[in-house]
């Protein structure tokens, strides 16, 4: 069984360089990586990256969800290669040659490419938003539809609600990589999250990876914050084994 630790993505979410470097230390070692996004991104750039992971620091998830031309985001992608993600985030709305033109620039940084997940409904949408953007359909309806399209992409997984994490895995096959966020342990607030489980919820239904931030970041000690949703995984998934491909 995977380690529970590994199972997290600490995601970081501040414009601020020193705050992001203290809280990458501080949970370097008791997650399984970090993850920044946007937010991060567009403050400090490829070199705030590099300050904050290093070249021997935790794996890193760079959360952009690029969405533009095919020759535009796969470009993006190459030109983040040298920052060695393990992850990186497209919107799978992007279409199928978008999708495809990503994950073809990925693979030519060989073995150590980033894992290309799509992006399928954000978590902050339920039905009722879906329906405002002209998209009256089930939240788990068009996430399948993205997801599967994103499978037959090239995509190496996608970026899902854990309410839709079972019925992706049973559409989309055990070596389809889900990363959950929308993630609250049992003693945390949901925030602006609408559509939430514990990290024992969603790795029973089947998912690989979690997104956890202000559980977190907001701890007072997030070193301690992170080993004790460590060890609510631990206590609560036991030694049955849970979620899909690694």
């Amino acid at each position: 069984m995977i380690p529970a630790a590994s199972r997290v993505f600490c995601s970081i979410d501040t414009t601020e360089i020193d705050g992001a470097r203290r809280l990458a230390a501080q949970v370097n070692g008791v997650v399984g990586g970090i993850k920044l996004g946007l937010e991060f991104f567009s403050a400090q750039g490829p070199a705030g990256i590099r300050a904050v992971v290093g070249e021997d620091g935790p794996p890193l998830f760079l959360d952009l969800k690029l969405h533009d031309i095919p020759n535009t985001v796969g470009a993006g992608v190459r030109a983040a290669l040298p920052l060695k993600p393990a992850f990186m985030t497209i919107h799978s709305s992007g279409g199928p040659a978008m999708i495809r033109a990503a994950a073809d620039a990925a693979a030519s940084a060989g073995a150590i490419r980033p894992k290309i997940l799509a992006v399928t409904v954000l978590t902050s949408l339920d039905d009722g938003d879906l329906g405002k953007v002209g998209q009256s359909v089930p939240v788990a309806d068009q996430v399948t539809r993205l997801a599967l399209l994103a499978r037959d992409s090239g995509a190496d997984g996608v970026v899902c609600s854990p309410a839709e994490v079972a019925i992706l895995r049973a559409a989309c096959g055990p070596d389809f990589i889900l990363m959950v966020p929308g993630i609250r342990p049992v003693w945390a607030a949901a925030n602006d999250q609408k559509r939430i489980m514990t990290p024992v919820q969603a790795l029973a239904a089947g998912a690989d990876h979690l997104v956890i931030g202000r559980p977190i970041t907001a701890s007072d000690d997030p070193a301690a914050a992170a080993r004790r949703i460590a060890a609510e995984i631990a206590e609560g998934v036991g030694t049955e084994g849970v979620g899909g491909a690694a």
